[in-house]
């Protein structure tokens, strides 16, 4: 993976003396649910997979994570062990940062609690935003408005638009429907133009422009 040096990556540096940076493959996993939680951990590059595994075995999609966000910050506030393993989603570059470390960093450097609080308000807006997709919207504008996300589409500093490469499982689990019908609104959103698909998604403009009818359903 090339190296390279970005604004949030020389922060760390500045910030973070005991931290360790790693690189992962496709399927490795970074954490595991029940092993011990003691570091917070920062994505330089890739996207993450964070799932949970009931007691009975099932396991749920809990979040994909991309650059520049944080993840395992319960530890900060007495979390003891993980309570969800991630997994890279493809080739990763991930800094891991100790407990200590992170809760001086947030203490004595501004810039970084700046960082740290973007990222938690963020991801506060998220599942607030993720609630109430769940609640009022359908499973069909529930994918659109995932595929969408994920694509970087409505993102702050408009960030490049990447194609997404993700199984119909995880969407389904993610949106909480079957497979089935993940396939059968990807079909429709490829015929109607939406999206391209094949092996990887490719989201078009179009689809953002559906969603912002604000209609229960996307309707053509």
């Amino acid at each position: 993976m090339p190296q390279h040096s970005s604004p949030n990556r020389d922060l760390l540096v500045q910030s973070a003396a005991e931290r360790c940076t790693t690189d992962y493959e496709r399927g490795e996993s970074i954490s595991v649910q029940g092993d011990a939680a003691d570091s917070v951990f920062f994505i330089h590059e890739g996207r993450v997979k964070v799932t949970v595994t009931s007691e009975q075995g099932k396991v749920a999609v809990v979040g994909i994570l991309t650059e520049g966000q944080f993840f395992g910050e319960g530890s900060l506030h007495g979390q003891a062990v993980r309570t969800a393993t991630s997994t890279a989603l493809c080739c990763c570059r991930i800094t891991s940062i100790s407990k200590a470390a992170t809760l001086s960093a947030i203490r004595d450097q501004p810039a970084f609690s700046k960082l740290f609080l973007d990222h938690l308000l963020s991801r506060n807006g998220r599942i607030e935003e993720d609630v109430i997709d769940q609640l009022f919207n359908s499973s069909e504008k529930r994918l659109a408005r995932l595929l969408l996300l994920l694509a970087n589409y409505g993102k702050e500093n408009s960030p490049p638009i990447v194609p997404i490469t993700i199984s119909q499982e995880t969407l389904a689990e993610m949106i909480g429907t079957t497979r089935s019908r993940v396939s059968y609104f990807m079909n429709k959103f490829r015929k109607l133009g939406l999206i391209d698909y094949n092996g990887t998604i490719q989201v078009r403009q179009s689809l953002l422009n559906a969603v912002l009818h604000e209609k229960p359903e996307i309707r053509f």
